[in-house]
């Protein structure tokens, strides 16, 4: 006999599948990749099935996963009131709109890779709704750290898949992304209060060392990341190089598993 738990699980599981689907159709039209004759378009999966997807991986995140709908929600909608599309503010629904970034006129390059930004925030709502699976299935998990470990891993493997691809700028901010959170916590968890509105990843390594949490030596690598970070971001004097990148996600993943 089928239970509502039973019933609960296949739709999760049925979710899954779906963001699945929708994730490799979704890489198809980040690579660039052309579809053969007779065959579907690839992104077109992605954009006919992204609302439905939504509106119920939304419900079942604010049933078992509330402290993550207004993550899982920014994803989606992007921030309230903002000035300008950029980098920092487009969002999958920008894209499923039909917005896209602006291209140079005399470069003829866009201002921001747009696939790769709403590939990346595709990811991360794929991974807060499979940690919801895992939520659901066991009460015994210490969920907040389990999950936002999971989810590191994952956005630095959505880094990677975007350095593959091309998108090194969209690369680089996933991974600076994941060590600002990730010096957060550890600030959190070491009882340290970041007064500053806007923390950065300098200022978190900073506190950090004042308070004796790391030595010189180690926050020294870190400083190199926010480096990066910046240069990815902000820096419109020249582009990061690929060796740059690899060594700003390849630096993410060890301080993620190295600084507690």
């Amino acid at each position: 006999m089928r239970t509502n738990l039973t019933r609960y699980q296949e739709d999760l599981e049925r979710l899954i599948k779906l963001s699945d689907q929708m994730y490799l159709d979704f890489a198809l039209a980040a690579s660039g990749k052309k579809a053969k004759k007779g065959e579907t378009n690839p992104g077109e999966v992605f954009f006919s099935s992204y609302q439905q997807w939504y509106s119920e991986a939304l419900e079942v995140i604010r049933q078992i996963l509330p402290n993550r709908l207004e993550e899982f929600q920014l994803l989606y909608q992007g921030i309230d009131k903002r000035k300008n599309i950029n980098a920092q503010t487009y969002s999958i629904k920008d894209w499923l709109l039909g917005i896209r970034s602006p291209v140079d006129i005399l470069s003829g390059r866009k201002h921001f890779e747009d696939v790769g930004i709403v590939f990346m925030q595709f990811q991360m709502q794929r991974e807060i709704f499979k940690s919801a699976r895992l939520r659901f299935e066991s009460s015994l998990l210490e969920i907040r750290q389990i999950v936002r470990a999971d989810l590191f891993d994952s956005e630095v493997e959505s880094a990677r898949e975007l350095l593959k691809n091309g998108f090194l700028r969209a690369a680089g901010a996933v991974a600076g992304v994941v060590a600002e959170k990730h010096l957060s916590e550890v600030c959190q968890n070491h009882n340290l209060s970041i007064g500053k509105k806007n923390p950065t990843i300098a200022t978190y390594n900073d506190a950090l060392k004042k308070e004796g949490v790391i030595d010189v030596p180690q926050w020294r690598p870190i400083q190199r990341l926010g480096d990066l970070r910046n240069l990815c971001d902000h820096n419109k004097e020249r582009e990061p190089t690929k060796d740059e990148v690899t060594e700003l996600i390849d630096g993410v993943e060890k301080l993620t598993k190295t600084l507690l």
